[in-house]
């Protein structure tokens, strides 16, 4: 089992999510953002491979506003370097890699212009992975998105919306099961349909599930991981206690943690922490196991 988390590390100060606001927008700020996310990047793989955190989330503005139109600048071609730089540490060391895109990802939107700019958003993340030369074992995981009034038609628009990406998004793309609407028997739908895998949320699944157990959810989500697809990725968090439903918790709860892994005993996954001390409950994470 591989150990990681999301985007940045706090001990470093070091984020791979930097960015800046759109009427800032030129070149020459881009390049330079760019730089720092590189530079950063690489004093995060660093730190982890040192600590034995093998498991790595990058953050979605790595190239800030690569998917909008204002971009023109050919940041593939002016980093292709730093990008095979990155993808062979991350080769050499086995180190998994993952992409979250935010939530105005919405393939099943009733508005064209939102399809249209969460295509060109995916195709990005997907371009950012190829340019690392990394296998199909780095992912891009999504939400299917909101019901809008009818949850079997938004389920259907998914679909079809599906078959405009490209193939280089179509091997990377994961769904993952949320808490407001889409549970894991619609991902599982979706996934029957369309041949793509689900992350397994953990804590998305504690707050709308199906009554089933976590060890059988777990078996039916394993299936539609391919031995390409790498080992099943599972997310990981608990209920911050003085937060709304739904908000994660600032550091791990160990009593929380030991519960869910017991009753994954014997499972293969890579565990994804979304815990807002990062690095900190990873360590954590891979001293109670």
């Amino acid at each position: 089992m591989k150990v990681g988390y999301a985007c940045q590390n706090r001990l470093l100060s070091a984020n791979t999510n930097n960015t800046f606001r759109l009427t800032s927008y030129s070149e020459s700020k881009v390049k330079s953002t760019i730089e720092k996310n590189f530079k950063e990047l690489f004093e995060i793989l660093e730190y982890n491979i040192q600590n034995k955190i093998l498991f790595f989330r990058i953050g979605s503005s790595f190239i800030p506003f690569a998917s909008h139109p204002i971009c023109k600048f050919d940041w593939k071609k002016h980093f292709a370097d730093d990008f095979a730089k990155a993808g062979k540490i991350i080769k050499k060391n086995k180190i998994r890699v993952s992409m979250h895109p935010g939530q105005f990802v919405v393939l099943n939107s009733k508005r064209k212009e939102v399809i249209d700019s969460s295509i060109r958003e995916l195709e990005y993340h997907a371009k950012l992975l190829d340019l690392m030369n990394l296998d199909d074992s780095a992912k891009i995981q999504i939400h299917v998105g909101f019901p809008q009034g009818d949850k079997e038609k938004a389920k259907t628009d998914f679909l079809k919306n599906f078959e405009k990406l490209s193939d280089s998004v179509k091997k990377r793309l994961v769904i993952e099961n949320d808490e407001h609407y889409f549970g894991i028997d619609d991902c599982l739908d979706i996934s029957k349909k369309l041949k793509i895998p689900i992350v397994f949320d953990t804590f998305h699944y504690s707050i709308l599930n199906n009554g089933k157990s976590l060890a059988d959810i777990f078996d039916s989500i394993s299936k539609t991981w391919r031995q390409k697809d790498g080992l099943p990725m599972l997310d990981y968090s608990s209920q911050d206690p003085q937060g709304r439903l739904g908000k994660h918790c600032p550091e791990i709860d160990v009593n929380d943690f030991l519960d869910t892994i017991s009753n994954l005993s014997g499972k293969e996954f890579d565990l994804m922490l979304e815990i807002k001390n990062k690095e900190k409950s990873a360590i954590k994470v891979l001293e109670l196991i």
